[in-house]
């Protein structure tokens, strides 16, 4: 008896050890289902981004009424909520709180970041800008495999499909990821939102795991920053054959949006709204996160910070209990969004009523 109890205070002790808390995993309690109803938050932080938040509602109350209207009894009790906002009162405005169940089944879901780059381009071919982004080819009917990376780098598109040219492959490739961009023409002209507007059809290959994979790039410091790094100290040549790795290929329309907008046809707000698997996660919904605090070096502080955050945007690479934070517009927002790659506690927050 004593030797099994031994053996299983040794199982017990390597399982421990074996759980990686770097990226800020948390190992409290085990989730079964997808979601799990709980009656109260052990949270000792408090919330950090209401007034973001509230704009974020109003953004969504002017530009998609009908799924403000599809949510108005969440919305309104959460306003009530925050005026004076304490997380075990919650189910007194009437607001249920549900545990997602994480990829580890241990309430760890994957949390990384995107942004909105600016560009500098021109409309013509000119100087170093030499590299085309494109729209959207006439003859590309939905479903169809296109033509693949290496052949669009290889000029196998008419010139008419050209939207501007840059500076920069990686950046253009940056931006096929993020899903949209700024375009700035220079001479003091007024920024150009680009949109996604389709794909070539071929699957996703990540860059980053090829660099791991190679043994480029350690895993653990694996990041946006990391890959330019790399591609920095390369040759063009090296760095075109590395993204041609990824058959996928992003076709852009020029638009007169002023705001950056997500699926659901609303300007997102940084670090208030989310890109979501629709599939797990319904389009308005309200979640309630504890994220991990990172310092400016993009390192785990071992604490975290609380956020509620709508999910209004989608990503080809957003997949299960996974989501990825909006971090904002140019520079500072993409070295924010290359930073995160960990994980947090996530709580979906719903009325007890039906048309939630």
């Amino acid at each position: 008896m004593q030797k099994i109890i031994i053996n299983l205070m040794l199982i017990f002790v390597i399982s421990c050890n074996n759980y990686d808390s770097t990226k800020g995993q948390q190992y409290k309690k085990k989730l079964i289902k997808n979601f799990t109803e709980i009656k109260k938050i052990d949270i000792k932080n408090k919330l950090i981004n209401q007034e973001d938040f509230l704009i974020q509602l109003e953004k969504i109350k002017k530009f998609s009424p009908n799924l403000y209207s599809k949510n108005l009894y969440l919305y309104n009790n959460l306003k009530k909520w925050l005026k004076k906002p304490d997380f075990n009162t919650l189910n007194k405005f009437g607001i249920k709180i549900y545990q997602m169940k994480g990829v580890d089944n241990y309430g760890n879901i994957k949390i990384t970041g995107y942004y909105t780059p600016i560009l500098k381009a021109r409309k013509t071919k000119q100087d170093n800008f030499i590299y085309p982004i494109y729209r959207t080819p006439s003859n590309l009917k939905k479903n169809k495999i296109f033509p693949q990376r290496k052949d669009i780098y290889n000029g196998i598109l008419k010139k008419k499909y050209i939207l501007a040219y840059t500076r920069s492959l990686v950046d253009n490739f940056i931006m096929e990821i993020q899903g949209s961009g700024f375009i700035d023409y220079g001479h003091d002209n007024p920024l150009t939102f680009f949109s996604y507007s389709s794909k070539n059809n071929w699957p996703y290959t990540s860059i980053g795991k090829i660099l791991i994979e190679r043994g480029e790039i350690n895993k653990k410091d694996i990041s946006m920053k990391s890959i330019k790094n790399w591609c920095n100290k390369h040759t063009k040549l090296e760095v075109q054959k590395l993204l041609e790795e990824n058959k996928s290929f992003v076709f852009f329309k020029e638009t007169k949006k002023t705001e950056v907008f997500g699926s659901s046809s609303v300007p997102l707000v940084k670090k208030s709204a989310i890109a979501v698997d629709k599939s797990i996660i319904k389009n308005g919904s309200i979640l309630l996160v504890q994220m991990p605090l990172l310092n400016k070096q993009g390192i785990f502080t071992h604490k975290y910070e609380i956020r509620l955050l709508c999910a209004l945007d989608v990503g080809g690479m957003i997949k299960g209990q996974h989501f990825d934070i909006y971090q904002g517009i140019g520079e500072k927002a993409g070295i924010q969004a290359g930073f995160y790659n960990h994980y947090g506690y996530a709580w979906i927050l719903q009325t007890h009523l039906k048309n939630n």
